[in-house]
């Protein structure tokens, strides 16, 4: 079992810029990770993800030019850096640990998941 956490979610306004951190464990060095969110009344949707050793990340074509994933190894965090938030950037962000060493964009490639942290981005 992985025990995934995130943290750094909170309430800001249109045009800044937020972090996300997501702690998941030794055991997940290998794995890749992903950044997915829901808002209310929408579906979970893939956001970011990134291989095992970061060389290879995705994006969602509504947050490329904007959100930066990244993760440490060693530290067994994985970060999301948001900038330029719009409103519609407004949901529940959840970060998983990956199947494999690589990430994807589809939720069944996930196997451990967080409880997700708050985004909320007024105008």
């Amino acid at each position: 079992q992985v025990r995934v956490v995130e943290s750094g979610g909170g309430l800001v306004q249109a045009g800044t810029s937020l972090t996300l951190s997501c702690a998941a464990g030794r055991t997940s060095s290998n794995n890749g990770v992903g950044w997915f969110r829901q808002a209310p009344g929408k579906d979970r949707e893939f956001v970011a993800g990134i291989s095992w050793n970061g060389g290879d990340k995705l994006y969602a074509d509504s947050v490329r030019d904007r959100f930066t994933i990244s993760r440490d190894r060693y530290a067994n965090t994985v970060s999301l850096q948001m900038n330029n938030l719009e409103p519609e950037d407004t949901a529940v962000y959840y970060c998983a640990v990956a199947l494999r060493a690589y990430s994807s964009r589809a939720r069944t490639d996930y196997r451990y998941w967080g409880q997700g942290t708050q985004v909320t981005v007024s105008s």
